[in-house]
């Protein structure tokens, strides 16, 4: 397995942006679950990730699958009370970093809970707020 997923299985889930943002290529994408938005840059995707790692519990990936640059891991977790599957799908560059994440889940009630915590997280985090442009 390569050296950066394996890194990415041990801290994603801690919820510790600047254990996950060494991971990250400098113009990484990020396209998440809750909406048809791509976040651009290792700050921000870092910050995301941070967050998400917070929102989930009981995380714990299940399966990896990949060879070489691209890899998918799934996952299960639960966002408040509710249970979720998803699969982390992961392209790394030449360097061995991260240069796109996209997370898929299921099901729609999980992913709705997840979107609204994450909305909520991102107008109270201060240094989060520098990457409220994201969202537009």
């Amino acid at each position: 397995m390569h050296p950066t997923i394996e890194t990415m299985q041990a801290v994603v889930a801690k919820g510790d942006a600047s254990a996950i943002a060494p991971l990250l290529a400098e113009e990484v994408q990020f396209l998440p679950p809750t909406y048809w938005k791509v976040w651009t840059g290792r700050d921000a995707v870092a910050a995301v990730l941070g967050h998400v790692g917070q929102v989930f519990s009981d995380f714990r990936y299940r399966r990896v699958m990949g060879d070489g640059v691209d890899w998918a891991l799934e996952f299960r977790c639960k966002v408040g009370g509710l249970d979720a599957v998803g699969v982390d799908l992961i392209t790394l560059n030449g360097d061995g970093l991260i240069d796109t994440f996209e997370v898929v889940m299921r099901p729609h009630k999980t992913i709705g809970a997840l979107r609204d915590e994450m909305n909520a997280r991102v107008m109270r985090d201060p240094a989060f707020l520098k990457f409220k442009d994201a969202l537009s």
